[in-house]
């Protein structure tokens, strides 16, 4: 990414970095990430073009969710990769072995919020499911009817994963479940509708709705080939999500806030 890149990203959030350079050893230490790894070939300029770019990615996040930087880098937890290669075509990838989310530097923008709900989506299986996996996913092993932690947080995060799923009181499959559930029959394999591919993408809807856009953050939940085919929620079902993703990120938030050390489930 050169100098001439970084116009190509929309936001229309607050100054969080008091119109300072920072960078990503800043990232580092302002969200408290268990490390941060830049690729070989990342060149000095792109370091420099990138490293606020993230930063206000993260921090944006940080003012829609709510809540403290501790729960951007999952009380410490989750790694960030950029530019450290990967597989060829994807734009980012979360490593669960890991705990780190990668993005590539060229193609990777704009997936932030994605890659960094797989993470979230991992790092809470452990608060939200007994006797969890090391590669427990909370909304795999939710779907999968595994037994869960019984506490209001939990509660609040299943009923996401009901929106996401089901139509209202029911154990209807949703229009995003039939439109991924359709993806995946004509690609011939399974991966629209992975519960975590699909609560990612739910996630990321929720992300780009609210009030503080960032393009470097989240994009293409509305106007976008996967879009097209429904395999974003939309319309009411769109709303009921986004309302309980409010509802559970606002009251994590709200507790974290209080007592970063405090709440069993975040």
């Amino acid at each position: 990414m050169s100098v001439s890149d970084q116009g190509r990203f929309y936001r229309n959030g607050q100054d969080h970095r008091g119109g300072w350079l920072v960078s990503f050893a800043d990232v580092h230490q302002s969200f408290g990430f268990n490390g941060v790894r830049i690729g070989r070939w990342v060149t000095a300029e792109e370091k420099a073009v990138s490293a606020p770019l993230f930063y206000d990615a993260l921090a944006d996040l940080m003012s829609i969710l709510a809540a403290p930087a501790i729960l951007i880098s999952l009380r410490g937890t989750l790694s960030l990769e950029y530019g450290t290669g990967g597989q060829w075509g994807v734009a980012a990838h979360y490593t669960p072995a890991m705990r780190a989310f990668a993005l590539a530097k060229n193609a990777g923008p704009g997936s932030i919020a994605h890659e960094w709900f797989h993470a979230f989506d991992h790092y809470i299986a452990g608060k939200s499911i007994i006797d969890p996996t090391p590669l427990d996913f909370a909304s795999s092993a939710w779907t999968n009817q595994r037994p869960t932690i019984d506490h209001p947080l939990n509660q609040l995060l299943f009923a996401c994963f009901e929106k996401i799923f089901y139509q209202p009181d029911s154990r209807v499959a949703s229009p995003l479940l039939l439109a991924a559930q359709q993806a995946d029959r004509r690609a011939g394999r399974r991966y629209y509708s992975l519960p975590a591919e699909m609560c990612a993408r739910a996630f990321e809807a929720f992300v780009q709705d609210a009030a503080i856009k960032n393009t470097y953050l989240v994009k293409g939940t509305r106007q976008s080939a996967e879009a097209e085919l429904g395999l974003y929620p939309k319309a009411t079902q769109r709303s009921e999500v986004n309302r309980a993703f409010a509802s559970y990120f606002s009251t994590l938030g709200a507790l974290l806030h209080k007592s970063p050390q405090g709440s069993s489930a975040g």
